[in-house]
């Protein structure tokens, strides 16, 4: 079962990773994108959701042109002894790079959602901008939030070809479960193969379900004659 539980056990902690990271950088991005007024804000929206487009093995080239050790900046990070190629942490890079879009527009969406009257009723209160966005913006618009970083968890979980690339098969260090499915089917392990496929898609799927239950206007559905 050690198969299966440690590719797991990684995937779950990449996944965990890239979320978290998501959730500080996206959030960040995002509030500023939707109180930005520019003619070139939606360029510059478009190039951070080109993660969800892109073939993962274009992502997967361009980290490694980035980070790998003759890379643009892998070469100064291998001298200070910080490496990303097969590692678990390129895993956690590479999955929060194509995760990273599916936090940013729902935050994004989140916040526009956000009443610019109640932001201002906080101002002329006395709050400085950061507390406004802390305990008036971030609050209304931590529904979209949560539903997007599930998203991104879900799409982190099942994240393949960057991660192939960039942090390669390394069996109890890179391995996610992804990456194993794909190890196992070529080896001829069906049945792990299987129980792997099986994992990830109920781990998905809840956290796809938990996603629509937080998506904003979500209201359950009550009885008629109650």
């Amino acid at each position: 079962m050690g198969e299966i539980w440690i590719p797991l056990a990684l995937s779950l902690k990449v996944a965990l990773w890239a979320t978290g990271i998501n959730l500080v950088l996206g959030v960040a991005v995002a509030y500023g994108l939707s109180r930005w007024r520019h003619p070139v804000r939606e360029l510059v929206d478009a190039i951070l959701t080109l993660p969800l487009v892109l073939p993962p093995t274009v992502l997967g080239y361009y980290l490694l042109v980035l980070l790998g050790t003759h890379g643009v900046v892998g070469e100064w990070l291998d001298r200070h002894g910080i490496r990303f190629v097969f590692t678990w942490q390129g895993a956690v890079v590479a999955s929060t790079l194509v995760a990273f879009p599916l936090v940013q527009k729902a935050a994004r969406a989140a916040f526009e959602n956000v009443d610019p009257q109640l932001e201002n009723a906080a101002r002329v209160l006395g709050l400085r901008e950061l507390p406004v966005f802390f305990r008036v913006s971030l609050p209304l618009a931590a529904r979209g939030i949560t539903a997007g970083a599930l998203l991104a968890f879900a799409r982190a979980m099942g994240e393949f070809g960057a991660t192939l690339m960039i942090a390669g098969n390394l069996p109890g260090r890179t391995q996610t479960l992804s990456v194993a499915i794909y190890a196992a089917v070529g080896a001829g392990h069906d049945e792990v193969a299987g129980l792997m496929v099986i994992v990830t898609s109920v781990t998905c799927v809840v956290a796809l379900l938990l996603a629509a239950w937080l998506a904003p206007g979500h209201a359950p559905v009550r009885r008629l004659d109650s």
